[in-house]
């Protein structure tokens, strides 16, 4: 199995984690990432550390509350095909929040080195942009939960939805080298849904100079880490595909080059 490839647990633990990566495991400085899957009733508490955080409830209702702030019974989506952009609650380094499930429902916990520059605040659906992105068997639907237009030391999060049949994050595209203004350093994980039982993905990770070329069989649940290189996403036929992808590094900018043996398909 590839190294890049994080599977998901069929079972959740005690505290209802069934993905968990930390920059430590990953071999890399900033981004960490855990998936709950979390009975009604059940509560998830965590200190945020030297960390921000931003807790999505990827399906369910949920109650949230930091040191400061609190939140009753938000959620709005009860399957993540639906399509609703969802709740999440940024926390600062140094805080804490307490998730209590009101359904039974998916929870991602995103995290990266904070400065604590920002309050614990709530991001509503109504605060997500919801665009459209690419042409023909290359469009996908992006929601923009955490842009650079949005405040955070680190952290940004989309959440991205492929119709079946078509490609993603396509041209393929990179952000590996610390070379502002033209390019930031940002690590990046990609956590696959799929809509139907059984389906399947693409996904490529690769350099210009063939050190990293893997091409990786993806299953509902899994989690591709992408430390260095390109990283186009297929759907096959049949199967749409729902990925969130949280990115962070030294510079909290979105700058990145296009493979310049595909940029050509910019134009089309």
């Amino acid at each position: 199995m590839s190294r890049l490839l994080i599977p998901s647990s069929p079972t959740p633990d005690a505290s209802g984690k069934v993905l968990g990566v930390t920059p430590e495991t990953a071999g890399w400085r900033y981004v960490g990432f855990e998936v709950y899957a979390l009975r009604p009733g059940q509560t998830l508490r965590q200190e945020t550390g030297k960390n921000e955080v931003v807790v999505m409830i990827l399906s369910g209702i949920a109650s949230v509350a930091t040191k400061n702030r609190s939140w009753n019974r938000i959620g709005q989506r009860m399957d993540i095909f639906e399509k609703i952009p969802p709740y999440s609650v940024y926390v600062p380094p140094a805080d804490e929040y307490t998730l209590t499930a009101e359904t039974a429902a998916e929870i991602a916990v995103c995290s990266a080195p904070g400065k604590g520059t920002y309050e614990a605040r709530l991001i509503a659906p109504e605060h997500v942009s919801a665009v459209e992105r690419g042409s023909g068997d290359m469009s996908r639907t992006i929601h923009n939960v955490l842009p650079e237009s949005e405040p955070a030391d680190s952290l940004f999060i989309f959440e991205v939805y492929t119709p079946n049949g078509n490609w993603s994050s396509y041209p393929p595209h990179k952000h590996d080298e610390d070379n502002l203004p033209h390019e930031a350093y940002l690590e990046e994980t990609y956590y696959h849904r799929i809509k139907k039982p059984g389906g399947f993905a693409i996904q490529r990770v690769y350099t210009a100079d063939g050190s990293l070329n893997e091409t990786i069989t993806v299953k509902d649940g899994d989690l591709v880490l992408v430390p260095k290189g390109f990283h186009p996403v297929s759907a096959p036929p049949g199967y749409d595909l729902y990925y969130l992808n949280v990115m962070a590094g030294p510079v909290r900018t979105w700058k990145f080059t296009d493979d310049p043996d595909h940029v050509w398909l910019k134009s089309v």
